[in-house]
C-alpha cells in the first residue's frame, strides 16, 4: 500500500530543486516515488502542508554497543592517553556486554536514529564475550524499529584466541545467512598478521569489504611501524583491505602524504567521525588529499547526522577550510556508498518530513545555509523507510518507546555493576 504526502514542498537531495506537489511513496526494499497531481484517499496521506519532504540521512560509522554508556560512572583509572581511553572505559564496556544488553542498545540505537532522520546504520560492534549471536540480535533490533543497517563484528586479538575465532566464525555465518554485511576489524595495532589475512580472506570469499578503524590515535602508526615496519595503510594495502569498493576506512587522523596518495587511489571509502575525535583530544579529521569517497559518521557518540554534518562544518573550516558543499556531499556520500555497492535498504522511499519554523525564506541557493545553521532532530516529524512509516508525529510506530527505554535502563544498570567488577 502507497503513502500519499499532500502539499509537499520537496527537496531534490542532490539538485536542491524545490518543488511543491503530491507525492506518491511506494511500499518495498529500494522502491521509487513519484510526484502525482492526484490523491489515493482510500490510502494513507500525510499532510505536509508548510513542511519539507526530502531523502532521509544514513550514519556512515557507528558504535551500537555505546548507546548505554551515558551517564555511567568513572573508570576506575583516570586515562592519560587514547590507549588507556579504549582500555579503561571503552574494552571495560565491550567486554561486559551479553546479548539482552546488546539487543538494548541497538532498540534505543535504532530509535534515536530513526527520530533523527536516519532510515539507514553501518555500524561497527564489538562484544568479545558475547560474540556469537550479536549480529543476529542487531539485526533483529533494527528490523523491529524499521531502520535498515550493514553490520559487522570487530575481530581483534586483543581478547584471546576464543575471542578471536568467536569474531571470525560470527562474521561468517551472518554473512553466509544472506544478510548484507562487512568484515570488521579493530585496528592495526590490536589485529595480528593472521588475523587480518584471514578477514581479508572472508571479505574476499563473501564479496564483501573491511570496515576497520585506521590511525585514529598516533600509538597505531607507532605500534605498526615497530611491529611492522610499515605505516597501517602500507601494511593494510599490501594485505588487500583496500581493494574492496565495499571496504570503510574510519577515522584516518594520522597519515603520512604517501598514506594519502594510496588511499586516494584505492576503491576504499573513508568516514570521519569529527566529535568523537573531538572528545578523544585525538585531533581534527582532515580530507585534504584524499579525493571524494568520504562519508560522516558518529562513532557512537550518538545518532543524529544533522549534529555530525554542522560539527564537520564548524571544525572542518579551521581544519580543511571546508564549505557547505563539501559537508553535504559527505553527508550523502553514504547514500552513494550503498548504492554503488549494491547494498539494499537505502532507495528513494525512504523520506524524512521536516516540520521546519524558518523564520527566512528557503530557496535551491540558499537550501545548504539552512541546513547547517537552522535544521536539527527536532524538526524530523514523520520518517519513512522502505515506503513504511517508521516515525510519526516524532514517535516510533513500530515499537512501543516506553517499554523500551525501561528496557534499556535496567540493561545499563546491570552493564554498568559488571563494569565496576572488572
Amino acid at each position: 500500500m502507497a503513502i500519499y504526502l499532500k502539499n509537499a514542498t520537496y527537496i531534490d537531495p542532490n539538485s536542491f530543486e524545490i518543488k511543491n506537489t503530491h507525492i506518491k511513496v511506494n511500499q518495498g526494499i529500494d522502491a521509487s516515488i513519484e510526484f502525482v497531481s492526484e490523491l489515493d484517499n482510500t490510502a494513507k496521506v500525510i499532510d505536509c502542508q508548510n513542511k519539507l519532504v526530502t531523502k532521509s540521512f544514513a550514519i556512515g560509522h557507528h558504535h551500537v554497543y555505546s548507546a548505554l554508556a551515558r551517564g555511567m560512572g568513572a573508570p576506575k583509572k583516570s586515562p592519560e592517553n587514547f590507549y588507556e581511553v579504549l582500555k579503561y572505559i571503552w574494552w571495560t564496556l565491550d567486554k561486559s556486554l551479553d546479548l539482552e544488553m546488546i539487543e538494548a542498545s541497538a532498540l534505543v540505537t535504532a530509535i534515536y536514529a530513526a527520530k533523527a532522520g536516519s532510515t539507514f546504520v553501518i555500524d561497527h560492534h564489538a562484544s568479545p564475550f558475547a560474540v556469537l549471536g550479536s549480529l543476529e540480535t542487531l539485526a533483529k533490533a533494527f528490523d523491529k524499529v524499521g531502520v535498515s543497517h550493514l553490520l559487522c563484528y570487530e575481530i581483534s586479538d586483543r581478547d584471546g584466541e576464543s575471542s578471536r575465532r568467536q569474531g571470525l566464525e560470527e562474521t561468517e555465518n551472518y554473512l553466509a545467512s544472506g544478510r548484507q554485511a562487512l568484515v570488521g576489524l579493530h585496528a592495526s595495532f590490536t589485529v595480528g598478521d593472521k588475523t587480518l589475512k584471514e578477514a581479508v580472506a572472508l571479505a574476499k570469499k563473501y564479496n564483501s569489504g573491511i570496515h576497520v578503524h585506521v590511525a585514529e590515535d598516533r600509538y597505531d602508526q607507532d605500534h605498526s611501524l615497530v611491529n611492522y615496519s610499515q605505516r597501517v595503510i602500507e601494511r593494510f594495502n599490501d594485505a588487500g583491505v583496500l581493494d574492496f569498493d565495499k571496504s570503510i576506512i574510519a577515522h584516518i587522523l594520522y597519515l603520512s602524504q604517501k598514506e594519502k596518495e594510496i588511499l586516494k587511489n584505492a576503491p576504499a571509502w573513508v568516514v570521519g567521525n569529527m566529535e568523537s575525535n573531538l572528545n578523544n583530544s585525538v585531533g581534527i579529521f582532515r580530507a585534504d588529499g584524499l579525493g571524494d569517497r568520504i562519508m560522516l559518521g558518529t562513532d557512537g557518540m550518538h545518532s543524529d547526522m544533522l549534529r555530525s554534518s554542522q560539527m564537520a562544518f564548524f571544525a572542518g573550516q579551521m581544519a580543511e577550510q571546508v564549505g557547505f558543499d563539501t559537508i553535504y556531499n559527505r553527508l550523502r556520500n553514504s547514500h552513494r556508498y550503498l548504492k554503488e555497492n549494491n547494498f539494499k535498504g537505502d532507495g528513494d522511499n525512504n523520506l524524512v518530513i521536516l516540520d521546519y519554523d524558518s523564520p527566512t525564506e528557503i530557496t535551491t541557493d540558499n537550501f545548504l545555509g539552512h541546513l547547517i545553521f537552522g535544521l536539527d532532530s527536532r524538526h524530523v516529524e514523520t520518517v519513512i523507510s522502505d515506503g513504511k512509516i517508521i516515525v510519526e508525529n516524532r514517535k516510533a510506530t513500530n515499537v512501543n518507546e516506553e517499554e523500551i527505554y525501561a528496557f534499556a535502563k535496567d540493561a545499563g544498570k546491570r552493564l554498568w555493576k559488571k563494569m565496576q567488577e572488572r
